[in-house]
């Protein structure tokens, strides 16, 4: 924030996902802090950091969504900047490309305002509505299962430093993950879209970066679903669900007639949260494919886990080579 004039405004909507009769959108409007993804130097590196945590967000405001249709409905963010629109109507199927995506556009909707706001208050936002005729659902982790980030190393430190000096364009997606991840997203005919979906413990500060990961290493376009920042200090019972698992459990009913396939990795809570996930949805979980780390104390404690189960095909693998293996030789894969 500038100490001599107040900084335009911004809207920056989260990749969501929905039916053809049920929009679901998040997003959070910001003061413009000018984070700029292109700039590499240490010192750039570091001032990102600090504007993507100290932001100045703009509560209790009124926003407006409009769709192609020029259908309006108006929401509000809450007291840390986020908004949420959830509600069903019909028709979304129509309002669709033909990878799924429908793009729409929210604006600042609050009478006196008296502030500049950019791109003339239209910000472009997308939601993906699959294809009902997918043969599948991908649901990934994104720290360690295709980006490096180090959680199993002492005292987190590779996490607090491949997340905070290291530039999105120069971390290095994890060998063959992109090349995988198209192979399911199109599947056993190589014609489908198959929708993905990226779900992290990382907290929604770290959204357009991950965003610009994504994008820029040409994994398969999809929702990401991320946590609030302030929840990441909030002491868990041990009977408590995860933000990550909350997010997985609504992806599953809100396509009730999708199987999917769960890929993580074996350093953190993905082997309990996924496992948890095959013995309560039974019958949706195709596969499961943890990625494992360098941890033989984890990687022990995971196979143990894995022995319970026989139906439900869980596997520990080395690269994504190995479960394309997989993949190809259960027919999900061309």
């Amino acid at each position: 924030m500038s100490w001599f004039k107040k900084d335009p405004l911004q809207i920056i909507s989260f990749l969501s996902y929905g039916t053809s009769n049920h929009f679901y959108h998040r997003g959070r409007a910001l003061e413009d802090e000018t984070i700029d993804l292109d700039q590499k130097s240490l010192f750039n590196l570091i001032l990102n950091t600090w504007k993507r945590f100290e932001t100045d967000e703009i509560k209790h405001t009124k926003l407006k969504i409009t769709l192609p249709n020029k259908q309006v409905f108006n929401t509000e963010t809450d007291k840390d900047g986020y908004y949420k629109f959830n509600q069903s109507f019909t028709g979304l199927e129509h309002l669709v490309n033909e990878d799924g995506w429908l793009t729409f556009e929210v604006s600042y909707n609050q009478p006196n305002l008296k502030r500049t706001v950019q791109n003339n208050n239209s910000f472009n936002a997308e939601l993906l509505i699959p294809n009902q005729h997918s043969d599948f659902g991908i649901i990934s982790d994104i720290d360690d299962t295709i980006l490096h980030t180090g959680v199993v190393s002492v005292l987190k430190w590779r996490v607090l430093y491949n997340t905070f000096l290291k530039h999105a364009q120069n971390r290095i997606p994890l060998e063959g993950a992109a090349e995988f991840y198209h192979l399911l997203h199109k599947g056993p005919t190589g014609k489908k879209a198959n929708p993905v979906f990226y779900v992290s413990h990382s907290p929604w500060n770290l959204y357009r970066y991950l965003e610009f990961f994504l994008r820029t290493n040409n994994f398969p376009k999809g929702p990401i679903l991320l946590r609030s920042f302030r929840n990441i200090f909030k002491k868990k019972t041990a009977n408590c669900k995860t933000e990550k698992q909350v997010e997985i459990e609504n992806i599953l009913k809100t396509y009730p007639d999708f199987s999917f396939i769960l890929i993580g990795d074996s350093g953190e809570r993905d082997p309990d949260i996924y496992l948890k996930i095959v013995n309560d949805y039974p019958n949706r979980i195709k596969a499961v494919y943890l990625r494992s780390v360098n941890d033989k104390k984890k990687i022990r404690r995971v196979n143990n886990l894995l022995k319970h189960y026989q139906n439900t095909p869980v596997l520990l693998v080395n690269s994504s080579k190995e479960a394309t293996i997989h993949a190809k030789s259960n027919g999900l894969i061309k």
